[in-house]
């Protein structure tokens, strides 16, 4: 039996491959990954919402005008979001660095709880730790103080961001007219990408809100139900959730979180937040591979090599893209019948 081949593709689709790897690559290199976000986020928010304004708005001039005010109330909900986080980390609350002070805590006081053969490597104390910190902070303050300046442009390029995805959710509105081949074939990368975004973005929101749901479940109330209290569970719990949006690493990063935590009330306590975590990370795997997995054609370990490669090329911009990046050129390869 003949293999049907793939059809060659054509100038155009070559030079849109070609354009589409350098604006991506640029994206990274420049840092504008964050406005790439922001705006794909608008986008698909508002194109979930736009077809119910379509079947209930009569004329095209209507459609434009809810549409454009769904866009800016998507992006200012957003931006609200965003403050709303930004404002109970810095509360009594949720301080990360109240986090960080616990953990230093936690770790320079189970010396007296561990083995003795795991002594050496614990830190002596709290103290020590913190001037540890300190002296990283002192040695590399040049880049602390750039992060503030930093953090000014990511707003910046953040808001742009969300207002590029608003102003092209409107476009999508409007009848466009035949696009010549290279502007079909971009097109054409453009939806493919945007599909990247939603199969990955969208399943792992739902992977976060799992793990979140589960931790706090362990956190508020059996703990609680053992008679041990944990400090900062609300802030671990968002910790979970914002972390699990990274796949596979964020589980780790939130499980190192919670465990040193459970470290200030025991070794024991400490031990079974570990196994009872160690079970939601398998989760974790068994739930990418049936929402993530399955829409992008890909298992854990392809996500995972993809995440290194990236990290180590770009870093941590590389690694909260490489999945969306990863999916993309899945989709590419499996459309062309590559793969």
């Amino acid at each position: 039996m003949r293999i049907p081949v793939a059809p060659r593709p054509t100038p155009a689709e070559i030079a849109a491959w070609l354009i589409a790897s350098a604006v991506l690559i640029f994206i990274l290199v420049f840092h504008l990954l964050p406005a790439l976000l922001a705006g794909l986020l608008v986008f698909e928010l508002v194109h979930l919402i736009s077809p119910w304004i379509a079947q209930h708005l009569p004329g095209q001039r209507s459609k434009l005008i809810a549409v454009g005010l769904l866009s800016f109330l998507v992006a200012l909900l957003l931006t609200a979001i965003g403050l709303g986080l930004v404002a109970f980390f810095r509360s009594d609350a949720g301080r990360l660095t109240r986090l960080f002070t616990e953990m230093a805590q936690a770790i320079g006081d189970s010396r007296r709880s561990v083995p003795l053969w795991i002594t050496p490597y614990l830190p002596s104390d709290a103290e020590t730790i913190k001037q540890t910190i300190g002296t990283w902070l002192r040695a590399h303050s040049t880049e602390v103080q750039l992060a503030g300046t930093e953090a000014g442009r990511l707003i910046a390029r953040i808001a742009i961001g969300m207002i590029i995805g608003g102003i092209l959710a409107l476009r999508e509105m409007v009848a466009m007219e035949d696009y010549q081949p290279l502007a079909r074939a971009l097109t054409e990368r453009v939806k493919r990408i945007r599909l990247a975004f939603h199969r990955i973005v969208f399943a792992q929101v739902r992977i976060a809100s799992i793990n979140a749901a589960l931790t706090a479940l362990y956190l508020v109330l059996i703990l609680p139900l053992l008679g041990i209290h944990l400090p900062l569970t609300k802030t671990m719990i968002l910790v979970t959730f914002l972390a699990g949006l990274i796949p596979v690493i964020g589980n780790l990063i939130s499980n190192t979180v919670i465990v040193i935590i459970s470290l200030s009330q025991s070794l024991d306590v400490a031990v079974g937040s570990l196994v009872f975590l160690v079970f939601v990370h398998k989760l974790e795997y068994f739930l990418n591979a049936r929402i993530v997995g399955n829409k992008i054609h890909a298992r854990a370990w392809e996500l995972l090599i993809a995440m290194l490669l990236m990290e180590a090329a770009f870093g941590l911009s590389g690694l909260v893209a490489a999945p969306i990046y990863y999916a993309y050129i899945k989709d590419e390869l499996v459309a062309r019948e590559w793969v």
